[in-house]
């Protein structure tokens, strides 16, 4: 069995003409102009709907209002946490901040990992350390 060997190389098109990315299809062009041309009376018909009841437009309707809440930037002052007793300074104050709702239970979860990988980051700078300074001790024994 053999293979036709091409004269495209890798990530190079075999159609360089073709459609430029980001172009749209035809059907979703229509479908695009469908929209926009009714969108008001679409809308109105949606919002009818929710009005009376009907909870799957109601819930549409509210997608659109108000969208799901994505994380935001947060602000808050930690101490430094260079040592444990820093680090330890810098649990609590995230879970003030979460107990005083100034952080959202979620925020606070993702800061207090962030916290703890710093944690296990000092721990083990102070494990080698301990463990270096250990093994020179043995070799300086022996010599």
């Amino acid at each position: 069995m053999t293979t036709k060997k091409t004269t495209w190389k890798k990530g190079q098109s075999g159609n360089p003409a073709g459609r430029p990315p980001g172009a749209r299809n035809k059907a979703t062009l229509m479908v695009l102009g469908l929209m926009e041309r009714d969108a008001e009376e679409i809308a109105q018909a949606v919002i009818t709907a929710a009005r009376t009841g009907d909870l799957a437009a109601a819930k549409l309707v509210l997608e659109r209002l108000a969208p799901p809440l994505r994380e935001r930037p947060i602000s808050i002052e930690l101490p430094d946490t260079s040592t444990t007793e820093g680090v330890s300074k810098a649990q609590q104050v995230i879970i003030e901040a979460v107990g005083k709702g100034e952080l959202l239970p979620g925020e606070g979860s993702t800061l207090a990992a962030l916290v703890e990988s710093r944690r296990r980051a000092l721990e083990t700078d102070d494990l080698e350390r301990r463990l270096s300074d250990l093994e020179e001790q043995q070799r300086s024994r022996q010599a």
